[in-house]
Parts: C-alpha cells; sequence; structure tokens
C-alpha cells in the first residue's frame, strides 16, 4: 500500500511571502506545475479555492524563479 508522505502544504500567499515574490508571479510560474510538481488546489465552500504547494513544490518554484530569472536577463 502507497501512502502520502506530505503531511503539510503552504498556500499561494505564504510561499510568494517566503520566496520574495508577488502572488501574481508564484501563480504564473506554478500554473503549469502538475501534482507529481508539489502542487495542489485546495477547494473550500462554494468557488472559493487556493493552489497550496508542498516543500517539493517550494522548491521546484524556487528553481523556476531562477530560471526565470536568468531568462529575463
Amino acid at each position: 500500500m502507497q501512502l502520502n508522505k506530505v503531511h503539510s502544504v503552504k498556500t499561494i500567499d505564504r510561499v510568494a511571502a517566503e520566496l520574495g515574490a508577488t502572488v501574481d508571479r508564484v501563480f504564473d510560474l506554478a500554473i503549469d506545475m502538475e501534482t507529481e510538481d508539489g502542487v495542489i488546489w485546495v477547494y473550500g465552500p462554494g468557488d472559493d479555492s487556493v493552489i497550496a504547494f508542498s516543500p517539493f513544490g517550494i522548491e521546484n518554484l524556487r528553481d523556476l524563479i531562477e530560471m526565470d530569472r536568468d531568462y529575463g536577463r
């Protein structure tokens, strides 16, 4: 039996603050990420939803931010 090893996730707002980036920039970079990359959508009541990241997803975002920064030069 496979067990999910992710025990917590952080919302996009918190991750953006920790990475020193805007929520919009993180969202633009993360929108093409897959579940295997460490991103999930969390759904609340009604139409409320938020994107969240596992520790692995945050590391992937760091890499994407660096690549985006390097590409912009």
